[in-house]
């Protein structure tokens, strides 16, 4: 099942790609709640480059890696990649209000759906705002 997840930031597109692809930003907003952070990040933006970030609980009680392989790129547009067996796919869109960001991801079967949904559209909120503060 595909899961989408939007929100709409008020910057220009280069910039929201930016803080998307960027390590140091990614460590910055990359968190769906307070009590979590991405203590690092790596990207190779390229086809086939690979990705991962950190996710720990701030408390130290749990974390995990999040990583994956790019399968496509259009510069300002479209991230697709793979993660483990799923896909996910990242588009960039100018829009009146700013710059629409959707992200698309095949749900896993360990968690409900609307958990799920829920933790990546926290975690694109959290984008959403970084991208807005940074202004």
């Amino acid at each position: 099942m595909k899961i989408t997840v939007s929100t709409t930031v008020r910057a220009p597109i280069e910039q929201a790609w930016r803080a998307y692809t960027t390590p140091d930003d990614i460590t910055l907003w990359n968190a769906a709640s307070e009590d979590w952070h991405t203590t690092r990040a790596s990207v190779d933006l390229r086809v086939g480059g690979a990705f991962s970030s950190r996710m720990e609980a701030k408390d130290g009680s749990m974390g995990f890696d999040f990583a994956g392989t790019y399968t496509r790129i259009e510069p300002l547009q479209l991230i697709e990649y793979r993660f483990g067996d799923r896909m996910a796919q990242v588009e960039f869109a100018n829009g009146v209000e700013g710059v629409r960001v959707t992200v698309t991801f095949d749900s896993e079967n360990t968690f409900p759906v609307e958990q799920q949904r829920a933790g990546w559209q926290a975690i694109l909120d959290s984008f959403g705002r970084y991208v807005a503060a940074r202004q």
